[in-house]
């Protein structure tokens, strides 16, 4: 890719639409009711709503916005263990940005931040290694959060620290994987997807492989999508046609990124840094089993929940708050009861509403006009 422009061209996103309207006749089931497709990434959940994608499509096409927000998914229980950690003396805790906001049982780390503990904000774990290496009589806990997209960076920090006999730094490590999700989700009872966009980032590190038990399994295509406009309305047409030719695969939209077979050497760090947890909870969606990684024992000096206490309770979500239905694609984020009255970015009561990246934040920020007039019709 050499210029951003040439994935945002409104000629070839017009193009892209004409042929997605002419395929749909070809598909029955379209007559009978949307055809449902969700994008998984919280990074095309936030594309699809600056970019009004979803208003260009043809009524027929509904987009559900999945749990692929990282910082969205994390339940409460693991919040109030964060604050715990960030409330040690000793501790300088170190966190992405979008975490910071996250809500709590009692408070966030922000406000555990304005009360007095050392939280601070860093871009990558290789900055709250720096901190480790530049005060050796703190103790350094990095949040390590997110998807297979940051689990390489993570595992190669942790590598760093060993081969530096860095002892002050440690993970509180709260890495989810994709696979465990996408299944849960197509196991769910009142499940009406129809396709997926599949996670570019992810990918980048995993390749193709893994999603193929969408296709092979449950009879889903399936598309690995990139990030821009364009992108996404071609992985559209991707998967339209395939529901028109009768087809289920794994394709790859985003191929000036994802290889086919991933990345080995980031592979190579995860699996010797990392090892599945037999179970992990989400927010929304409960315990899904292996769907989180844990350090292995040999790197234990480095693991935050080894070498400190932490509460490790399960809070349940505030009953108002439905973040579960619309993770799940039952509801759209608007549905929810509290959605731009008690719940809103700078008033948060569910995890959707805190990142950029969450389905409730991107359409608050980007959709809510256009929802409060649909409210105003049926009124």
């Amino acid at each position: 890719m050499k210029f951003v422009d040439e994935f945002r061209d409104p000629n070839k996103a017009r193009a892209l639409i004409r042929e997605i309207e002419t395929l749909l006749p070809q598909i029955p089931r379209a007559d009978e009711r949307p055809l449902q497709i969700m994008e998984f990434c919280g990074g095309h959940t936030h594309t699809i709503f600056r970019y009004g994608l979803e208003q260009m499509l043809p009524g027929a096409i509904e987009l559900v916005h999945g749990p692929g927000c990282p910082v969205c998914v994390l339940p409460m229980g693991r919040v109030d263990d964060c604050v715990a950690l960030a409330e040690r003396p000793e501790v300088i805790f170190t966190t992405f940005g979008d975490a910071m906001r996250v809500p709590g049982s009692k408070k966030s780390l922000l406000q555990a931040k304005a009360e007095g503990a050392d939280v601070r904000m860093v871009y990558s774990p290789l900055d709250a290694l720096a901190l480790a290496r530049a005060n050796p009589d703190r103790e350094v806990i990095f949040f390590a959060l997110g998807f297979e997209t940051t689990m390489p960076s993570t595992a190669l920090t942790v590598l760093a620290a060993e081969r530096e006999g860095i002892d002050n730094f440690s993970l509180f490590c709260n890495h989810i994987t994709t696979v465990p999700t996408i299944k849960a989700i197509l196991d769910s009872p009142d499940m009406q997807i129809d396709a997926f966009l599949a996670p570019g980032h992810v990918s980048m590190v995993v390749g193709e492989a893994p999603f193929r038990f969408v296709a092979e399994d449950y009879g889903k295509p399936i598309v690995i999508t990139g990030f821009e406009p364009l992108d996404i309305l071609q992985s559209l047409w991707m998967v339209i046609r395939q529901l028109a030719e009768g087809r289920c695969e794994v394709e790859n939209q985003y191929r000036r990124i994802v290889p086919p077979e991933g990345n080995s050497a980031g592979l190579e760090a995860v699996a010797k840094v990392f090892e599945l947890r037999e179970f992990f909870e989400w927010r929304g969606l409960g315990s899904i089993d292996h769907s989180g990684v844990r350090m292995r024992e040999e790197y234990a000096r480095f693991d935050a929940e080894r070498k400190f206490p932490v509460p490790s309770l399960k809070i349940a979500d505030p009953r108002s708050c439905q973040c579960g239905e619309v993770l799940k694609g039952v509801i759209r984020p608007w549905e929810c009861k509290v959605y731009g009255r008690q719940c809103t970015p700078q008033t948060p009561m569910g995890a959707l509403m805190v990142s950029s990246e969450g389905a409730c934040a991107a359409y608050y920020q980007h959709g809510r006009l256009a929802v409060e007039a649909q409210r105003g019709q049926a009124g």
